[in-house]
Order: C-alpha cells, then structure tokens, then sequence
C-alpha cells in the first residue's frame, strides 16, 4: 500500500480528541509482534523434543482409485524406520469430520481425491521417513474421477451416504411475481487456497498415562481434541492439544490429515513425532474454498427496482462433507445480498465430487453469491441506462427489512451510507503517459500494450456476512481473569490466529482494572473450551467472556472500599491505575486496594440463541450481521486482456472501533486477498489432479499486485446484543471486493465478466466497446 493510502486510511478513522495509551479505542501493539519480527516466537515447525523422530505421510497420486493392496514390507525394513501404519492400525473411529463423520483417517478400500493420506511412516531422520513413504507399494485400481459436480447428481455414489451433502429450498413471496425487466446470468467461481504462510507441522509427545499431547496451530483446540481422542481410541481427557503460534489463518488450521497420522506414530513407537509438511503437502492436505456454479435470473420493475430473485447454487464439497452444509446455508440465505427483495426463490446444493475438499475461507458461500448477485445489478443497470451505484441505492436494505428467510435485520445494516461513501470519494488520478510511468500500466512495462490500448472501469459492490455460527449453533465460550501482585492474567481457549484477540482481551482487562501488565496465557485444552477462530466469534463471544469476567473482579476489588465508605460500586471509578470515588473522598491505587491479595472470577458469554433453516429456508438462522461497500477502480489492456487494479475504496459497518490500527490491517489483508480471489488464485485441478502445488503455480498477490486501498468511512453504530458493540472486520471485504473488481472490468471493457478469477480472454473488450 502506498504511503500516500496510508495516510488516507489513517485519517479516516476516528481517533477521537484524546488517544488513551491502552484500553479499549486505543492502538495497543500485539505482545506478539516483536518476537515475530525477530524470529523467536514458537511455531510448530520450531520445536524439539528429546528422543524425536520424524514422520512422513503417503497420499493419493490418484483423484479416485480402489485399493488393491498395501505392501509396507520394504518401509518397515528400511535402517531408522520406527513404525508404518495404515488404516489397519487406527484403534478407534475409523472415520472423522468437522460437521460430519465422514473421512478416514487413512483410506482403506477407496481413494476419493488427489492427496488422501494413505499410510504414515516416523523414522529418526526426516529423509528416511520420506524415502520409507515413498517405498510402500500401494496397488491401485484407477477408477474414473467424477469432476463435474453437475454430474454428481446422476453418478455412481462416491462415498456411503451419497453424493448429496445438502439441499436448501428456499421459498419467500409470491412464486407467480415478474418484473418488467428480467436478467439471467451463468456464473463460476474458482478454488482459492487459504495458502497460509506457513505450512501445517504438529508434534505428538506420548504421555505416561497412554495418552498423546498434541502441540499444533490448531484453531479449534477441543474440537480437534475430541476427534483426535476418538481415533486413537482414547477418552477425551487422555489427549491434550497445545496450541502453538498460528503462522497464517483464513479458514481452519492444521487439517486432520496432518494432526492424526502423527498421534498414532507417537502412541505406537512410544516417542514424540514431528512431522513439518511440505508446501505441496500442504495444498494437497487442507481444504479450499467450494467452487461454485451459479445461475441467476433477476425481475425488476421499470425503475430498477428488484421484484424477484430466481437462482441456483452448486457447491462443489469435493471429496468430503467438511464444513459444506454451514457454507450451503450461507450462500442460500445471502444469494439476495444487501438489498430489498420481495420475492425470492433459491435453490442451493453441496455435492460430492472427485475433486479436493472444500472447507472453511473467510466469507464461505457469501463470497461466491456476492460476485454473481453483483454481476446481475450491473445487468440491470446496464439495461435501463441507470449509473450502477444509483441502481444499487435504490435497493439496498436497512435496519428493520426481512431477508429472503424470513428473518428481521435487526442489527445495524447502515448499507446506504456505506455505498454513498464509496461513490462520493474522489476518483484517482489517470496515471501519467511518460516512460517512468510505464509500470503503472497493466502487465508492467514489459507486460502491456500500447498505452491507447488501457481503459479505466469503476464498479461497486456490496457485501454482507454472517457473525457467529448459524442455524442452532451453541456459541459459548468460557474465561478467567486473575488479579494479582498489580498484574492481570486472561485464560481463554480461544486462539490468536492474527485477528487480534489477545490484544482486545488485554485492552478490555485494561479498561475494566485499570491494570496495564496484563498477560493472555497460553492455550491449551485443559482449559474451558471457547470454539473456533471464525467469524470474528472470539471478538464477540470470547471478548464478551474476558469482559464479564474483568468485571466480577472488578467488583470483589472495590466491594470492601465502598462498604467502607458507604457508598455504591458504581459511585466509585478506576483510571489510569487509580481508584476515585465521585466526591474525592476516596483516592487510591489498585495495587494498594488489593492489599497483596490475589482475585479471580470465571464468566461465559453465549449470545442469543438461532434456529435451523426449515423446508422452505426460513428461520432465524443467524446473530447478527456486517455489511461492507467497494469502489474499485481498475485499468484493462483491452487488446491482450491484463488487469490492474488502480483503487479499491472501502466502506465497512464495523459497529465499534475497539483498536484502530489493528482493525486497519484486518480490512486491508480482507481487501488484498479478494483481490487475489479476483485475479490471480485458483487452484486448477483438472480431473481432480491438483497441479501446481506451491506457491509459485498458485498466485499470491504480492505487495506489487496490491492495489492503495482507501478505507474511506467507517460506521460506528454499535449493534446493542453484542459485547462493546462491535463487528467482525476480516471477512466481509473478503466478500465484497472481488465483485468490485469484477464490476469494474466489466464497465472497462464491455464484456460480461462471469468467472472468477477475470482470465485475460474475458478481459479483451468487446467488438463493440
């Protein structure tokens, strides 16, 4: 980002007249990020342990194969060869999943997709574990892959409960509704890799009890905890996981097939077990966002107004169930957007193919309905010769509307505003034509066409996302404030995956105690469990946790001074480490009012409950709601295709701002990986091969490929049911900035733009632009 965008973001966040140095509002640095940016701070792939050996796991070159047989004969035998185990030597559930119980931890009898575990080896060296992997003989008969998800519906059943993981008819309004103008659109999207910047690694140190601790970037420790326990045949309390710094997240961590293999190699050879993956090792093991098919028809009136939405939506789950059904739902109930429809008929379905999994990525299922319902508002604007951003005013929901299932908006939905910030920013400059300048073109200097040859688009797009889980999910999570020697310390289970939690807890103790050293310890699943790190849950629910907490100390730290002096808790204040009381009798410190005492309290935040979607996709299904407007601002070679992207100006709800710089870097990471699912990522695999796994055949974006991202507005309407009022920031411009570069390309070149990411044949203008 230039500094010059910087500048910009930086000024359009209300700092207020007076910058507190800690405590909720104030940038407070992570505790973590000078070991970071020294290169101490402990990841998985840093540990060590006495005795270690190394494991190597074998998977699948086949996308679909039945097992013939499994000769380990030649591992087993190889000099520094501890142990090689196959499906025959899990003691437990042969099968595990996130939502369903539907993967094996090693395939026995069929292979469903490129890169499924099939035996793993521990050796004293990590070569020799690679070479005794690559030396068992596995038979295979090759089956044929079903790719086409179209085609799961009618094919041979890929897995014992079928092909179909879901279906969702959703039914709201009036069937027999048409509009006077009516648009249909066919639309994909690609696969984009969560690609974290750091590979999955776990290390598995047996117990003297028989059981395993698990030291790994798990994200949702308990959960992983009790399906580990479940496989290896143990009770949940027999496996700890310890989690490690999490170096990258945008969906989930440390995928099974990384963190099971390892566990069993530990409790068979009685040593620890570490196993580091590989980047190709990687991509093959953990899941992707679904690749989606989209079919849209949209009715609306002589002004533009909507009437009816029509739609199908395919989501390709893979090979696996994984986190498909939540992900369903989501597409389902958001295929609308932010807008005001009446009349709504979707019909949504997660099958089963050949194909990788597909899991949880930032804004799963609304990022794929996002791009298409945006493809189709610039249709209609097209059409009646309406500017795209007016066409979209006159639809946008509000506060107090009722989405497609029938639940109320009863959050703050500030959509309007949101999108007339974006539209009323001032445009950027065209860029210069002189030689220096050349790289501003698209493709670079070397890369771009003549220069008479670039056109500038602007498009818009507008996105919303869900907070929390949905549909019946239980959100609790559970924390500890202790107050001792004038220092705090928050246990939580809730993991720092660089959403920034461990900051907020400490700037809520902080606000709440007065205390400045406060402390987050380390997780681990001996403590109460708190749920994933998804959805900006541990802001809402953890935050809410660490809060309530802080408060009942707060209480037993001044309850003895205002019976003293005969007064109330709440007549008394803590500031800057002191306590005052509203007249000025009372006037201490907190370290002298606790004496050398040592204070704790334990509190639980569980946010209103929701309800499952019924057979006609209504219900209440989610807590609440963020919302987020982009202009983006592109440059198209039309002759050859290339795409720059100049701009991107953002406008999000984010209910309260709780850190400004932190929640400056969450949005712009959400607008640059958008950018990437726009452009350049998508992991091609054709006939469910994976090709390209690593990170020079999957394009990042790089800092060069990032466009200056204006965070021109953010609106502080806090939503009542949550803690401190606040909303995720991460997800939602993940959601809404592919659909605005796609907008823009679109108003550039002429040409209909109905795939992500933009290839370069769809980015040509065309004949008649």
């Amino acid at each position: 980002m230039s500094n010059e965008a910087a500048t910009a973001t930086s000024s359009a966040v209300p700092q207020g007249p007076e910058q507190l140095p800690h405590g909720i509002g104030s940038s407070l640095p992570s505790a973590q990020c000078r070991a970071k940016t020294e290169g101490t701070f402990p990841y998985a792939a840093d540990l060590w342990a006495e005795g270690l050996l190394w494991a190597a796991v074998l998977r699948s070159p086949h996308a679909h194969a039945r097992i013939v047989s499994i000769d380990t004969t030649h591992a087993r035998e190889m000099p520094g060869v501890r142990a090689v185990v196959t499906h025959e030597d899990v003691p437990g559930d042969a099968l595990h999943g996130r939502a369903v119980a539907d993967r094996p931890v090693f395939a026995s009898d069929v292979v469903r997709h490129h890169g499924e575990p099939i035996a793993a080896v521990a050796a004293d060296h990590p070569d020799t574990a690679r070479m005794a992997a690559a030396a068992i003989i596995v038979e295979y008969e090759v089956l044929e892959p079903v790719t086409d998800p179209e085609k799961a519906f009618e094919a041979e059943p890929l897995h014992p409960d079928g092909n179909l993981i879901r279906h969702i008819p959703l039914r709201h309004g009036d069937p027999e509704a048409a509009g006077e103008l009516v648009v249909e659109g066919l639309y994909r999207i690609g696969r984009q890799d969560p690609a974290p910047i750091g590979a999955e690694a776990a290390l598995a140190v047996p117990r003297p009890d028989g059981g395993v601790e698990l030291y790994l970037a798990s994200t949702d420790p308990h959960a992983d905890r009790d399906r580990a326990a479940a496989c290896f045949g143990l009770a949940p309390d027999q496996v700890k996981i310890v989690v490690t710094g999490v170096p990258g997240a945008t969906g989930d961590r440390e995928d099974a097939s990384f963190q099971l293999p390892v566990g069993l190699l530990a409790l068979r050879t009685g040593c620890p077990v570490k196993l580091t993956a590989t980047r190709e090792e990687s991509f093959l093991g953990h899941a992707h966002r679904h690749p989606t098919l989209l079919r849209y028809r949209h009715h609306a009136d002589a002004e533009g107004r909507l009437v009816k939405v029509e739609a199908q939506i395919l989501l390709d789950a893979g090979a696996y169930a994984d986190t498909s059904s939540e992900a369903l739902a989501a597409a389902v109930s958001f295929a609308c957007g932010p807008y005001v429809v009446p009349n709504a008929f979707i019909e949504g379905w997660a099958v089963r193919t050949n194909n990788p999994p597909s899991g949880h990525v930032r804004g799963e299922g609304a990022m794929q309905v996002c791009a298409a319902y945006e493809a189709q508002m610039d249709k209609i604007a097209k059409k009646l010769g309406v500017d795209p951003a007016e066409l979209r005013l006159r639809n946008v929901m509000a506060t107090g509307d009722i989405l497609p299932t029938g639940q109320t908006v009863t959050c703050p939905a500030p959509v309007a505003e949101l999108l007339a910030a974006v539209r009323d920013f001032p445009l950027p400059e065209l860029p210069k034509d002189t030689p220096e300048d050349e790289w501003l073109l698209p493709g670079g200097p070397e890369g771009a066409g003549e220069p008479a040859a670039v056109r500038r688009g602007v498009g818009y797009g507008l996105g919303m996302v869900q907070l929390l889980g949905a549909e019946g999910t239980d959100e609790v999570s559970t924390a500890t404030v202790k107050v001792h020697d004038g220092a705090a310390t928050v246990i939580c289970a809730a993991v720092e995956t660089g959403q920034g939690f461990t900051t907020l807890a400490r700037q809520i103790v902080q606000e709440t105690l007065g205390i400045d050293d406060v402390r987050v310890a380390p997780v681990d699943t001996d403590q109460p469990p708190a749920g994933p790190s998804c959805r900006g849950r541990h802001t809402w629910v953890s935050g809410g946790a660490v809060e309530r907490a802080a408060k009942m100390v707060r209480t037993q730290l001044l309850q003895p001074l205002a019976h003293k002096f005969g007064m109330s808790t709440e007549l008394l204040q803590i500031t800057d480490g002191k306590i005052t009381s509203y007249d000025g009798v009372l006037s201490t410190t907190v370290t002298e009012a606790m004496d050398g005492k040592e204070l704790w309290a334990t509190a639980q935040c569980r946010p209103h409950p929701t309800e499952p979607l019924d057979e006609a996709g209504q219900g209440d299904a989610f807590v609440g709601m963020a919302f987020c407007a982009v202009r983006a601002v592109v440059d198209v070679d039309i002759e050859i295709g290339s795409v720059r992207v100049v701009e991107l100006a953002v406008a999000q709800d984010v209910g309260r701002i709780l850190n400004p710089a932190q929640l400056r870097v969450r949005i712009e990471a959400g607008v640059t990986q958008g950018v990437g699912a726009a452009l350049t990522e998508n992991l091609r695999t054709p006939r469910g091969i994976v090709r390209h796994p690593d990170l020079t055949g999957y394009a990042l974006p790089t800092a060069l490929d990032t466009p200056d991202i204006r965070i021109v507005k953010l609106v502080e309407e806090r939503d009542v049911v949550a803690p401190f009022g606040a909303k995720a920031a991460s997800a939602v411009p993940v959601v809404t900035s592919p659909a605005a570069v796609a907008s823009a390309v679109r108003a550039a070149t002429g040409r209909p733009v109905n795939r992500l990411p933009i290839r370069p044949q769809a980015a040509v203008a065309a004949p008649s632009a």
